[in-house]
């Protein structure tokens, strides 16, 4: 017998192979690679779990781990089963001789290269589609959760009349067990198909039939198992048109059924279901028949009624029917569209009032009350005076306030314990950790010593002190001021966004006073204990940092906190909710708390229209702080409700949930899942209360759909005729839209101010204004939440925000004195263009800053104020709202003792200074509009001045001799 090991043996053969101390090595490399893989995955899990503990939620983490992992293994064993029997049973229904012919003798060399590993084969394949299988279903976690735990809505969809609940949480399981059936269908198909080709069920070019009676058996049951499903698809495509998305030339993201889909669809999705049952049940009867001619007869008049039923019929009846009279055929669809998005966005019970749009008082004196009471406007820009809070109320470089800070209500100071005021508007931001400022940078500054802000800082928002600063309530390090005594310290917020070991054997740096550097040590009790060395070998791998592992800064008491800002937590441990973009801080029972807005939200309400989420809630300061933006931003959704209000807390991290909206069906839902992790409502302390608001975020998508859903008769929202628009925002050329802006003010149906979020609306491609809109935004009112709508005449024209801006930059004194403050290296920045409803008309109010000198950082100079065409621009707010209406409030006028007369405009010499002064007045607006020509104006000035001296000089020498 020849030799067939391939060459002699002996030394030289082992001189060629590997020694055992290098196999030995090779092997232990091996296993660490794979020890090192394995503790990878267990650190990020392991961690994950630490965490969730930490902020007692465990829970969550908990529910969504075994339902992925339940759902994982089920539909993972599914497919890998069905695969596997279906290769098995072609295998086994193989012919037990293979025709000679050439196909057939180049596939023995495949089917003898594969016998002896046909078991791992097999294997492999039904595990490689069993984890594809499992992962895509581990992905589907929520939607098995809202299924199991959905309740009712109690509202039913006016076409099948079913409840909505079977739209927003049954409907979407059942497409994906659909889905998860036709993959399962057509992979077995394919692996089935192949099996037999290999094993001569299935020939190609032999001769005789191409295919085994066992193999068209078996095919034609997995063909009749696809077209069954198909026709469930059929039936449920019938419920998914109210939930179809589709472009209508009256709205984007149209869902629900529209005449052509309730006429031609509707009952092409009935006829298609019953041809595709028919068809399903011909590659069925094959088991008796084994031939292939009626099945494939019953699918090829399937296709053809998919096109022409399906396709070609709703074609003709939108082309024939709808078109020429597209207005009565649609009207009562649309009709339903309205309603169900109004209902679904919770914009139903608007109140729209007309409004004039011109004052109906002609007494000045009476406007200019009017005026103090209408709103309390604030005049201190939080989106603007940042870096002013930054150069005075900094202290150190290693802090830092957030570029938009916030608005909030507290009492103003009155009396020796500060709670006896009225309530203001206060701009206030935290003294945050800004590791950038750190004296020098090192693992153990940034994650040691460094680790926390240190207070607040508040101002006035109605006020600025003769310097165009600030006048703060709360100041200084450590703050002092009118919010008494709370704990400072902040370890949780917007730009703490690293990790920090805290609570060992390294002192962190407090703040600094007079009398030097203080230190504290951690004691809030949050965080993951670092003792367990196994704790911190799986931090050293998740954060891929070796130091922490060994380092000696790190000792008996070690925490790590990490996730550390409050959007980031309340995500975390509600994932199931929607995060509004603006976090912000409130001092209440003594700690910070950072307030969050989370939304519930569903995709499948049936006739609501969608919205994308990031796109409704941007505008100018969005597009400018990312940080703002609201989470999972290209969520489409068509209902959302503001059903949870969450806090966390500053020093400690503490989350909690509380439940806002009771009536919220997908806030139950959820509740249901994860039981125990939302609080009830009754539970909110009178505290917090206080300083909860109504949401920007809800806000802005509720005034994107009030554009076109203000409108409720469906004639006249197919027209067009009455969209609006969101104004983009005057004061800036990003183009972004206008935010809204929070305002103590009293609408012309409300008694008192009452703090509340508003926005303007323009026609579409229009300027002049077409409503104003504002909701009461004050948590405790009994009238939180309501949106007040006032809706301008279409036959007049007021002006918008755009007009005013330009009206206020095109005055050629205001134009004049703008210049000058520019002047140097100074610039302009202009604030919040305020809107005010004013017996019938509409106040316009923007604060201008100047940036001047080395610091550049901004001051209020001056004060923009319009009314019914009346511009002023002065130092103070009261010194333009004066000027605009011509008298000064009854407050600061001086009391009438009785001892002066009124100007007698009857005296010939008075009327006559008068009639002077005006020409006066007039040369000199001339002069400015000319040129300017300076010359003139100056002159005109110096007879204006003359004028009114001799005015007042004859008034009062008629005023002595009456005396």
């Amino acid at each position: 017998m020849p030799d067939r090991g391939g060459g002699p043996t002996g030394p030289r053969m082992r001189a060629g192979r590997p020694s055992r101390r290098v196999r030995t090595l090779l092997m232990t490399l091996g296993v660490l690679a794979v020890l090192g893989m394995a503790f990878t995955m267990f650190a990020g899990f392991w961690t994950d779990w630490l965490w969730y503990r930490s902020v007692h939620y465990s829970s969550v983490f908990t529910t969504t781990l075994w339902t992925k992992i339940g759902l994982f293994f089920v539909f993972g064993l599914l497919m890998a089963v069905a695969v596997g029997v279906n290769i098995w049973l072609a295998h086994r229904l193989r012919p037990p001789l293979s025709a000679m012919s050439m196909e057939q003798q180049s596939l023995d060399r495949y089917r003898m290269g594969i016998a002896p590993y046909k078991k791992w084969l097999l294997l492999g394949v039904t595990a490689l589609v069993g984890l594809i299988a499992g992962a895509s279903a581990a992905g589907q976690w929520r939607t098995w959760l809202m299924w199991v735990n959905g309740v009712p809505f109690h509202q039913k969809d006016p076409q099948f009349h079913l409840d909505v609940s079977f739209y927003a949480f049954d409907l979407p399981w059942f497409r994906f067990l659909l889905g998860f059936g036709f993959a399962a269908a057509v992979l077995c198909l394919i692996a089935a198909a192949l099996t037999h080709y290999l094993y001569g069920g299935l020939r190609v070019t032999s001769p005789g039939a191409r295919a085994t009676a066992a193999a068209t058996g078996h095919l034609s049951v997995l063909l009749g198992i696809f077209v069954a499903l198909k026709a469930v698809a059929y039936w449920l495509d019938r419920y998914g048109l109210a939930v179809k998305s589709s472009d209508f030339k009256a709205t984007d993201n149209w869902t629900g059924l529209r005449y052509v889909d309730a006429n031609a669809y509707l009952p092409a999705k009935t006829i298609l279901f019953c041809i595709a049952v028919i068809c399903a049940l011909l590659f069925f009867a094959t088991l008796w028949r084994r031939t292939w001619q009626l099945p494939v007869i019953g699918f090829g008049l399937m296709v053809l009624s998919a096109i022409l039923i399906g396709g070609l019929y709703p074609a003709i009846v939108q082309k024939f029917q709808v078109q020429p009279n597209e207005q009565a055929k649609e009207a009562p669809y649309v009709q339903k569209n309205l309603k169900a998005t109004r209902e679904a966005y919770d914009i139903d019970d608007t109140q729209v009032t007309e409004y004039p749009g011109k004052s109906t008082t002609q007494d000045r004196t009476t406007l200019r009350d009017d005026a103090n009471d209408a709103a309390s406007i604030r005049i201190v820009d939080p989106n603007i005076v940042s870096p002013t809070f930054q150069v005075l109320q900094q202290m150190k470089n290693y802090y830092g306030f957030p570029t938009n800070l916030d608005v909030d209500r507290y009492p103003a100071k009155d009396g020796e314990d500060g709670k006896n005021g009225k309530d203001q508007d206060t701009v206030l931001g935290l003294r945050e950790l800004n590791l950038s400022g750190i004296p020098k940078n090192n693992w153990i500054n940034d994650h040691f010593r460094y680790t926390h802000g240190f207070g607040v800082v508040a101002a006035k928002g109605t006020e600025a002190n003769p310097n165009g600063e600030p006048v703060f309530t709360e100041y200084d390090l450590p703050s002092r001021g009118d919010l008494g005594a709370y704990q400072q310290r902040v370890y949780y917020g917007e730009k703490t966004t690293t990790y920090s070991i805290v609570g060992g054997p390294q002192k962190e740096i407090d703040y600094s006073d007079n009398d030097g550097e203080k230190t504290t040590s951690y004691r809030g009790g949050s965080g993951v204990n670092l003792d367990n060395p196994v704790n911190r070998a799986a931090y050293a791998v998740a954060f891929n940092e070796p130091q922490i592992l060994y380092s000696g800064a790190i000792g008996k008491g070690s925490r790590i906190l990490y996730n550390r800002t409050p959007k980031e937590r309340v995500e975390a441990v509600a994932p199931w909710l929607t995060i509004d973009g603006d976090a912000y801080p409130a001092v209440v029972n003594h700690r910070i708390q950072w307030i969050v807005d989370a939304y519930t939200t569903t995709n499948g309400y049936p006739y609501a229209s969608r919205t994308t989420l990031g796109d409704t809630t941007a505008d100018s300061l969005t597009a400018t702080n990312n940080s703002r933006a609201v989470v999972a931003q290209q969520n489409q959704v068509n209902y959302i409700r503001n059903s949870v209000k969450a806090t966390v807390d500053a020093y400690t991290g503490d989350v909690k949930l509380y439940q806002w909206d009771t009536k919220d069906p997908v806030l139950k839902t959820w509740m249901k899942a994860f039981p125990g992790t939302v609080k009830p409502k009754n539970t909110i302390s009178p505290d917090l209360l206080d300083h909860l608001r109504y949401p920007q975020d809800l806000f802005k998508v509720q005034r994107e759909l009030l554009t076109r859903y203000h409108v409720t008769d469906a004639q006249t929202f197919l027209t067009g005729s009455e969209v609006w628009q969101v104004p983009d925002d005057p004061t800036n050329k990003s183009g972004n839209a206008v935010p809204p802006y929070y305002l103590s003010m009293k609408m012309p149906d409300q008694t008192k101010q009452a703090f509340s979020l508003s926005t303007t609306f323009t026609p579409n491609g229009r300027y002049n204004l077409s409503a104003f809109m504002s909701v009461d935004a004050e948590a405790g009112s009994s009238e939180y939440g309501k949106i007040r709508l006032l809706k301008l005449p279409t036959s007049t024209t007021v002006d918008g925000p755009k007009q005013v801006q330009s009206q206020f930059n095109s005055e050629q004194d205001i134009a004049a004195a703008i210049k000058l403050l520019k002047g140097g290296d100074s610039d302009i920045e202009y604030g919040n263009l305020l809107t005010v409803p004013l017996d019938g008309g509409l106040l316009y109010v923007e604060p201008v800053y100047v940036r001047g000198g080395g610091l550049k950082y901004p001051l209020l100079r001056k004060v923009l104020v319009t009314y019914e065409g009346r511009t002023a621009f002065e130092n103070t707010l009261e010194g333009a709202l004066d000027k605009v209406f011509g008298t000064k409030s009854s407050a600061t006028r001086p009391p009438d003792t009785g001892t002066t007369n009124p100007p007698d405009t009857g005296n010939p010499t008075v009327k006559q200074a008068l009639q002077d002064a005006q020409k006066a007045f007039d040369a000199g607006q001339r002069a400015l509009k000319e040129g300017p020509d300076w010359g003139a104006y100056a002159t005109a000035q110096k007879d204006l001045k003359d004028a009114l001296k001799r005015a007042e000089d004859a008034q009062s020498k008629a005023g002595g001799t009456r005396g």
